[in-house]
């Protein structure tokens, strides 16, 4: 016996919907039991909502939306309704949610199944059933449909979510919406009908003889109840409805804040009489789809408008002389979208390029201001030919200076957090000044993303006097580096070290790939769709804006190079001892393969165990460098610390319960060498390890 023939048998029906195309593909008892006629179909889900009690259909979401969570069935019981919003019979519902084939494609199975009601009580039988139901689904059916507007973003969002109504106890099955633009209406938005068939009505004149016309020009609803009426009331715009199957419309205008903005659409393809309850509903949906409607304007012109905006404030990326440069900037979704983000690229008199990346504090039109005025600044004093830290020092005090002048209270003061970075094409160096920004980082030949530490001072506008050093960093030619504002770390509730895994796995999926590839890889990775599936520690930081830039010697293409070199360098110094946390971080990213990972923790404890020593027993920074070199499997792990002091370590015997002294006896047992190599300017002590097997 087959499986429909069973549950045929057991009056069980089976269905199934697809997300991506919004059907519902029902057996002969699915429909039977959907008060539909007993064949197998495939409806749309609007016509299956139609005839499901509202609060149940609510309820089942929730359910669904848990299951969907926990992977587990959905079961609940569904009151099915007839024309008149009357229960007819009760169905017991179970579905799961099937895994996509390709992303935005959900299906979801089930079956459906009739419950037998108990025998009513002799106290129940002259209560008519179904008695308000009808006003119960109501209700639940607007508190649905408000919501879902409510949460429409775009125009785009608020019209798929007017083609999804359904009313409960009658249902739509062809929606138009119109927008009013100057004298005429014009069809935004449609579901239901086939596009020639839509046409007549793309352009409508607001004076013309039609019931969407007159609805705009009168601001009061239409309703037509039958197909007669319609060509006896409106002959000119019958000729062209009367091909259509419809045989009820109702045409409702769209008021926000006391001005009409368009029309919507509702049509039936059997006769309504329209009752003042139906009526009611219409009017209610009709409302909050013009409120719907006009908040996704204003949300879109807002957004059109800053984008315009801080697009014409970031300038094309100059050619770089010896590398290749790629650049963006995404604004994030709040608010008006203008903020302090920046980057720039250009030519200096020496023959050198500057590359900048900054952040001025704010998310709003001054920080915008300030961000422009503060680029100019900077481009000025680099063009008078003054080194990185002197374009910083001069650009802190342009900003304090500003502060002074526009900051009416002293709390309103902005600060900037800047980056510059100077390329030099014959030499590769590149040099770096840091005011309260982040390091730049370097994506290796086989993706792995490490920091390039650099000393730094105060942000902008914080000190007008403020002293910045200088850093130097070379990029080898399968190298990348990257220069971003906090935005592309943080984004999505992430910290420095998840967001920099996160940006590490983009870079890791591009290899061999060109420099504007990675670029939108990145764009991608935290803004992009699948961007939601990778939420970081803190759910609750919101969105900032996004700027970076990517540098690379020019003509290199990173490839997956397995047995590529891996370096990392950090200097340490006494009053950033913090650093330390940053530097054994670095290194488990460098060895995020290694073979053994007892290997890893005792490299990372041979690490803070060096560093610690120049730290109690110097003065002076311990700068670190870390090498991998060598074939996975084979691979050697060299770490040097070196400091200004001249004093050699050596080993001592401390006793049980002394406090110190066990530094070189855990470099003998850890590692598989040390050793202490005095230089000329003090000494460096240095580690291997050599990795154990391939995993």
């Amino acid at each position: 016996m087959r499986t429909e023939e069973v549950l045929s048998g057991l009056g069980t029906g089976v269905w199934r919907w697809a997300a991506h195309t919004d059907g519902v593909v029902l057996d002969a008892q699915a429909a039977r039991l959907l008060g539909l006629p007993p064949a197998r179909t495939t409806v749309d889900a609007s016509v299956v909502r139609a005839r499901l009690h509202g609060v149940d259909y609510i309820e089942l979401a929730g359910i669904l939306d848990l299951a969907l969570a926990e992977g587990t069935l959905a079961e609940g019981q569904l009151r099915v309704v007839d024309a008149q919003g009357d229960v007819v019979r009760t169905v017991r519902c179970r579905m799961r949610v099937l895994e996509p084939a390709r992303e935005e494609r959900n299906e979801i199975v089930g079956t459906v199944q009739e419950v037998v009601e108990p025998p009513r009580r002799p106290a129940d039988a002259g209560r008519p059933l179904g008695t308000s139901d009808w006003r119960l689904s109501r209700e639940a059916f607007l508190l649905s449909a408000g919501r879902a507007l409510a949460e429409a973003r775009s125009t785009d969002q608020v019209l798929r979510v007017a083609g999804s109504l359904s009313m409960p106890g009658f249902s739509p099955d062809g929606l138009v919406v119109f927008a009013v633009e100057g004298d005429a209406l014009r069809v935004i938005g449609h579901h239901g009908y086939w596009p020639e068939e839509a046409e007549p009505f793309r352009t409508i004149p607001r004076n013309a003889p039609f019931p969407a016309a007159e609805a705009a020009r009168t601001g009061r609803a239409v309703y037509v109840t039958g197909r007669d009426e319609y060509a006896r009331r409106y002959p000119e715009a019958w000729r062209f409805a009367s091909a259509l199957r419809r045989r009820s419309w109702a045409f409702l205008p769209l008021v926000a804040d006391r001005r009409t903005v368009g029309v919507w659409l509702a049509g039936f393809d059997e006769e309504v009489p329209f009752t003042p309850d139906e009526r009611s509903v219409l009017t209610t949906v009709a409302r909050m789809l013009a409120q719907a409607l006009s908040d996704a304007h204003v949300h879109e012109s807002e957004r059109e408008l800053a984008e315009g905006l801080q697009r014409s404030m970031m300038p094309a990326v100059a050619r770089v002389p010896g590398f290749d440069v790629a650049a963006r900037y995404v604004p994030s979704g709040g608010g008006l979208q203008i903020g302090g983000d920046w980057y720039d690229v250009f030519a200096l008199p020496s023959g050198q390029t500057a590359l900048v990346i900054g952040d001025v504090q704010g998310h709003d039109v001054r920080a915008a201001a300030l961000m422009s005025q503060l680029r100019i600044a900077i481009r000025a004093y680099a063009s008078e030919g003054h080194r990185p830290d002197a374009v910083l020092a001069r650009a802190s005090g342009f900003l304090t200076r500003l502060n002074a002048k526009q900051a009416e209270d002293p709390a309103d003061a902005r600060f900037a957090t800047c980056l510059y970075l100077q390329a030099d094409p014959v030499t590769g160096t590149l040099t770096v000044a840091r005011a309260g920004h982040l390091d730049p980082a370097v994506a290796l030949p086989d993706g792995t993303l490490i920091i390039h530490p650099s000393e730094g001072g105060l942000p902008l506008g914080v000190e007008p006097d403020q002293e910045y050093p200088l850093s130097e960093h070379r990029i080898d030619p399968d190298e990348t580096m990257l220069l971003c504002t906090d935005g592309l770390v943080e984004t999505g509730g992430h910290d420095l070290y998840s967001g920099q895994a996160r940006l590490g796995a983009a870079f890791g999926a591009t290899l061999g790939a060109g420099l504007e590839t990675v670029a939108d890889a990145l764009v991608d990775a935290v803004n992009g769709p699948g961007s939601y599936a990778t939420r970081g520690p803190h759910s609750g930081r919101s969105q900032d804006d996004i700027a970076f830039v990517l540098l690379r010697t020019a003509g290199a293409t990173r490839g997956a190079h397995p047995e590529s070199e891996r370096h990392m360098y950090l200097p340490v110094p006494q009053s950033e001892q913090q650093r330390i946390s940053d530097a054994r971080h670095q290194l488990r990213s460098m060895l995020y393969d290694w073979a053994t990972a007892d290997q890893i923790d005792a490299a990372e404890l041979a690490l803070s165990e060096m560093i610690a020593n120049v730290m109690i027993h110097t003065d002076s920074t311990a700068s670190v460098l870390a090498d991998v070199t060598g074939p996975p499997g084979r691979r050697v792990l060299r770490m040097t610390v070196a400091d200004a002091d001249g004093n050699l370590p050596h080993r001592r015997h401390p006793g049980e319960m002394a406090s110190s002294g066990r530094g070189v006896l855990l470099l003998q047992q850890l590692a598989d060498g040390w050793g202490v190599e005095p230089r000329g300017d003090g000494k460096a002590i240095w580690v291997e390890f050599r990795e154990h097997g391939a995993r």
